[in-house]
């Protein structure tokens, strides 16, 4: 399973991790401060480290992170847990962030979503915010048994990998095809013109070829709508030989090649795509003014615009 490609027994990280209520699903790290990127975010060991926290029970799990961690929170802890999770689960894409936390002598942010709307956001794209971050490595520190969770991350992936297909030519490279996939999530996200290095997807795809292979093999591997030549670390689409056995998923295979061979085809999903980031990364960043707070909220996105000024600085350099 392409799942097994994403666990991880890091130390650090559980230690961290013990900091907060155990009540949860999935809990994984990303971003620049576990997989190193190139450009403004190579200090991989200053590097903020970001963390997504799955729970069943939002407002059981904040009431005890309140306990436990009072002063994580902006001045909406003020209000309780049940407003907060409202918050959480009502604007934006459905995830409460709070930043710049001092723990175990690192910078972190950790975002909290409810297992219900992950499973939804991994089947769905509603967001394409948390499922976006899950088709780029990430770092799993802890998961349950939920089956239904499971299948809906691996479903993710192979969501990711169609979609990507059919803004690709005929033949191309592992790198072309993990730069498609790493840019999903960031197509219309009003952060990559304010805020984000431009370069941010090249950065992260380029120096982590490996784990994305790692993260991606199996499924390409076992698609039958590619050629997956490994050795040579390309692949060669064989759309017209996809066929179901008669009558079964008739439909999704018409369209599949209705789709694909579109000579427009790349554009009108980047366009769907843009309709469904951008509207969910404005709400969410929105909402971060609350849940952070204005300093914290000043201060964090200071940080961004000096890391994208470098990002500037090195390209005209």
């Amino acid at each position: 399973m392409a799942l097994q490609a994403l666990q991880s027994s890091g130390v650090a990280f559980r230690k961290i991790l013990s900091h907060f209520p155990e009540e949860l699903s999935l809990a994984f790290a990303y971003g620049s401060g576990v997989y190193r990127q190139v450009g403004p975010s190579s200090d991989q060991k200053n590097a903020m480290l970001d963390f997504v926290f799955t729970v069943d029970d939002p407002v059981t799990w904040h009431s005890k992170n309140l306990k436990k961690n009072w002063n994580h929170y902006s001045f909406l802890k003020v209000l309780g847990p049940k407003i907060i999770t409202t918050i959480q689960n009502n604007y934006g894409a459905g995830v409460y962030y709070n930043p710049l936390i001092m723990c175990d002598g690192r910078l972190i942010k950790y975002g909290v979503i409810s297992t219900n709307s992950l499973i939804e956001d991994l089947l769905n794209w509603n967001n394409l915010y948390v499922a976006g971050r899950l088709q780029k490595p990430v770092k799993i520190i802890a998961m349950n048994e939920n089956v239904a969770l499971r299948s809906a991350l691996d479903k993710n992936l192979k969501s990711a990998v169609t979609t990507a297909f059919l803004m690709l030519p005929e033949s191309f490279s592992e790198e072309d095809l993990f730069i498609e996939i790493a840019g999903l999530s960031y197509s219309g996200d009003f952060r990559m013109v304010v805020g984000e290095d431009k370069t941010k997807v090249l950065n992260i795809v380029k120096p982590n070829i490996a784990h994305f292979r790692e993260l991606y093999g199996n499924i390409l591997q076992e698609n039958p709508q590619v050629v997956y030549k490994i050795q040579h670390g390309r692949l060669e689409q064989q759309i017209n030989h996809i066929m179901d056995p008669p009558g079964k998923n008739r439909d999704v295979e018409e369209t599949l090649l209705q789709v694909a061979h579109d000579p427009d085809c790349g554009e009108v999903v980047r366009l769907g795509l843009s309709a469904i980031v951008r509207p969910s990364s404005m709400k969410q960043s929105t909402k971060g003014i609350f849940t952070a707070g204005v300093k914290k909220t000043v201060v964090y996105s200071s940080l961004k615009l000096h890391k994208m000024w470098k990002g500037w600085l090195r390209k005209t350099s």
